[in-house]
């Protein structure tokens, strides 16, 4: 029985590629899950110092630029020491915010530098009774030195 050369040579790459093919899936799925990992901890700091009123710690878990959607406007503030001079807690507290929640984060475009997460989160007023749910995207980036931190917001919130 004569085999044809194409099919032994097709039988002979699938076998040769097959461990570097698995290596390589787990090694991507290896940085998938260590940026989830590093955005989803970035979002976890950003709600806690925002939580905190810690407008210094708050700016600490952003990178920068750091640009934010919202309201009809573009913002965009090139340092942490720029971020933390706005006047946002006495914004919210003036409406009767007191702390937030997440409701859901789904990270939707993953690479090893870069996570977008589709995020829904609630305000509460001091009687933990909610005064409103909005939907926004959040861009977390690792930088230079490897730090993860919210580089973009696009809300729905005011």
């Amino acid at each position: 029985m004569k085999l044809s050369k194409l099919p032994v040579l097709a039988l002979l790459c699938c076998f040769w590629l097959s461990p570097s093919a698995a290596l390589a899936q787990t090694s991507d799925t290896n940085d998938h899950d260590q940026a989830v990992a590093g955005a989803m901890a970035a979002l976890d700091e950003f709600m806690v110092a925002f939580n905190g009123r810690d407008m210094q710690a708050w700016a600490a878990t952003l990178n920068y630029p750091h640009v934010r959607f919202a309201s009809g406007t573009v913002t965009v503030w090139q340092s942490a020491e720029e971020f933390a001079r706005q006047a946002t807690f006495a914004n919210l507290e003036a409406i009767g915010w007191d702390h937030s929640h997440w409701l859901s984060r789904e990270p939707v475009m993953v690479s090893p530098g870069k996570v977008h997460i589709n995020t829904v989160f609630e305000r509460f007023n001091g009687f933990n009774e909610q005064i409103g749910t909005y939907e926004s995207l959040y861009i977390v980036t690792r930088d230079a030195s490897g730090k993860w931190g919210t580089q973009a917001r696009s809300s729905l919130a005011p």
